[in-house]
């Protein structure tokens, strides 16, 4: 378990200072604001609702002595009113919104734009039956119409629960039966690698699986079938169903109507969003009004250090939380503008992402540590041919990065000037937890950093006691937050079912067990080490998973490395380690320095017994690798529901990889 000593840490790099000409203008420059936060704890938190316009003031920061907890006490705002609204008097002709399509098409909204297509469907969607309370499903790809339409029901206090456009049919209606959603917003289909693909039909099939159906579809035309656009399946042009409404049909006849923002509870729900999982049943979070866009709009503000001038392009797909809280919520309640990307990051060319990024003017880059192996292994050269002297802060999201693609992006992408904000949180924290503050903190490459102002995070071992720098135990969360999910909040539903099995927190209050392994050192900075179910008993000895893979990854020709258990006749569990190498490396060589590096981070027990080599992982379709697929693929085992690829083929490929082995 975390806290042997044969569970070893990974090693970070030398800790890099903050440029000076960063430092000066940052949003957040004052060194004690951790120790004056923990001093005024719960009251600091005022900072980040202070960004916020509230129709009715709140009582008290934190109300109560909860659970239940009241964040905001009294307070009522509406957040569609705070991403727009507020805007229009200063900035209403600042582009709010910019687009990139798959197939090269660019759309703009400025904040009046926005404002006016908002209050545009608002009305429409109160036409169809929508009112207070209703969640609206969102089940489209990153079009426009997506924020339109999460802003729009926000505007009208109806929660949304956006649903990732590449699940399948049965995702889509297990969700809307778990939300109890009877009103649905999709599209008649969207574009991938340039061939196109009918998201209505999948939408079809979910109304066909609910027992209740549906209320009310609207339709919105990506594919520009009903706009004369060609089409290769009759499906896709059908006349619409009774119930089923054309988006443009609805915004033109709503033309110039305006709908008053309704005023929510700080406590009220936002948004529902599932988790991602690998495995298990998704489950639903609720996030609410008050706490939660305070989360947001304090994080983007200090961690990301956006600003109203600058455009922001936090690369998630929106139907992940990382896109609502940083593509969405976040720089729009900071009127800022918000970049908006479609397609991959490599297509038509391995430079699209640095193309756009030259031809935005991008200043805020945030993405995962997966593309950014994925950018090391098509080369520096793609970069080094686009202007990129735009970027003034770099952010990594999703899952820990290893120290040589931390620095690769720091110098190929940020040219070695350009702070790097590696960012810890969840899905149910609503926000970023544990990072640097970029215009104060020293950056460490491979550490998440400290616990960001206001938030209490330990890492503890078994008993719940803080473990000893460079110990590895579990990260826990000890005090409420603003943008903790009404699970916790209320003390109920998943978080209740969510008793720790691993540390003993029955000394603290209240605490939140994360699920993740980690590591402090003498500074405090915080490294991840994964999911604490994410060992390999080798022998007796626990290792983590990250730490292997972190070993593995900082090999130069090593673009990417996932590691899982295996069968072994004498040890019981052997190591496996699946190594994309970068292009034109030699393997048999590779193989060696893999060995080596593991050797020398770890010690000679840890070694894969097995390496095996393969073009790419296999991944879901947010970009995470898939696990416990490679451990059924080591075991021999059933593969199971392989539906949430995103690149099946390589499956066939790694089974015939670990055949020629044996």
């Amino acid at each position: 378990m975390p806290g042997d000593e044969s569970w070893h840490h990974a090693v970070t790099g030398d800790a890099i200072e903050p440029p000076a000409s960063f430092a000066e203008q940052a949003n957040v420059t004052d060194p004690d604001l951790r120790e004056q936060s923990a001093r005024e704890w719960p009251d600091c938190w005022s900072r980040a609702a202070d960004l916020l316009d509230w129709s009715d003031d709140y009582d008290a920061v934190l109300g109560g002595d909860g659970p239940p907890f009241r964040w905001f006490d009294g307070g009522e705002l509406n957040a569609s009113y705070n991403c727009v609204d507020r805007h229009l008097d200063e900035r209403k002709n600042q582009v709010a919104l910019t687009w990139e399509g798959r197939l090269g098409e660019s759309r703009s909204y400025s904040y009046l734009d926005l404002y006016r297509e908002v209050n545009e469907f608002a009305a429409a969607l109160r036409e169809l039956g929508v009112e207070e309370e209703d969640v609206v499903t969102l089940y489209m790809p990153v079009v426009p119409e997506l924020p339109i339409a999460m802003l729009a029901c926000a505007r009208i206090g109806a929660p949304h629960s956006v649903v990732f456009a590449g699940f399948s049919a049965d995702a889509l209606a297990m969700r809307m039966d778990d939300a109890d959603s009877e009103y649905l917003v999709t599209c008649d289909g969207y574009y991938r690698r340039g061939a196109p693909v009918h998201q209505k039909n999948k939408a079809d099939n979910a109304a066909i699986a609910l027992d209740d159906g549906i209320e009310a579809t609207v339709v919105v035309d990506r594919l520009g079938v009903r706009d004369g656009g060609e089409s290769s399946d009759a499906a896709d042009d059908a006349p619409l169903a009774a119930d089923e409404y054309d988006y443009d049909d609805l915004v033109t006849a709503h033309r110039g109507e305006t709908v008053e923002p309704v005023p929510r509870d700080a406590t009220d729900q936002l948004f529902l969003i599932y988790t991602s999982g690998t495995t298990g049943e998704p489950t639903g979070v609720r996030h609410t009004t008050g706490g939660y866009l305070a989360h947001a709009a304090w994080t983007s503000r200090a961690v990301l250090d956006i600003r109203p001038e600058d455009t922001h392009w936090c690369s998630a797909d929106i139907g992940w939380i990382t896109g609502h809280s940083y593509t969405v919520y976040g720089p729009l309640a900071l009127g800022s503008t918000t970049m908006l990307y479609e397609g991959t990051p490599d297509h038509p060319e391995k430079d699209r992402v640095w193309e756009l990024i030259e031809r935005n003017a991008v200043d805020v880059f945030y993405t995962a540590p997966t593309a950014i192996r994925a950018f090391m292994k098509w080369g520096e050269q793609h970069p080094a041919s686009h202007d990129l002297s735009s970027l003034r802060l770099l952010g990594t999201v999703g899952e820990p990065i290893n120290p040589r693609a931390w620095k690769w992006y720091h110098e190929h992408i940020g040219n070695g000037e350009c702070p790097v904000v590696d960012t810890w949180w969840q899905t149910e924290t609503g926000g970023m937890m544990v990072t640097t503050l970029p215009g104060v903190d020293e950056m460490k490459p491979g550490s998440a950093g400290l616990p960001l102002p206001g938030i209490d995070a330990k890492v503890v071992d078994g008993d719940g006691e803080p473990v000893e720098p460079g110990e590895t135990g579990y990260l826990v969360v000890t005090s409420p937050w603003p943008g903790m999910p009404l699970s916790m909040v209320e003390d109920d539903g998943w978080f209740a079912d969510h008793a720790p099995v691993f540390p003993d927190l029955s000394d603290y209050e209240w605490a939140y067990f994360t699920e993740d392994g980690a590591t402090v050192d003498e500074d405090g900075y915080v490294t991840l080490l994964g999911r604490v179910d994410d060992v390999i008993n080798v022998s007796g000895h626990r290792f983590g998973t990250m730490e292997i893979e972190s070993a593995i990854a900082d090999v130069e020709g090593v673009a990417e490395a996932a590691v899982v258990s295996g069968p072994h006749d004498l040890k019981g569990q052997a190591v496996y380690a699946y190594v994309s190498a970068a292009e034109d490396s030699d393997e048999a060589a590779l193989r060696g320095r893999v060995t080596d590096a593991v050797d020398a981070a770890i010690g000679p027990i840890a070694v894969p017994d097995v390496v095996v080599f393969t073009p790419e992982l296999p991944k879901t379709r947010s970009g995470k690798v898939m696990r416990r697929l490679l451990e059924d693929i080591a075991n021999d085992d059933d593969l199971g529901d392989t539906s949430a690829l995103r690149n099946p083929e390589v499956v066939g490929e790694l089974e015939s990889a670990l055949g020629e082995r044996d």
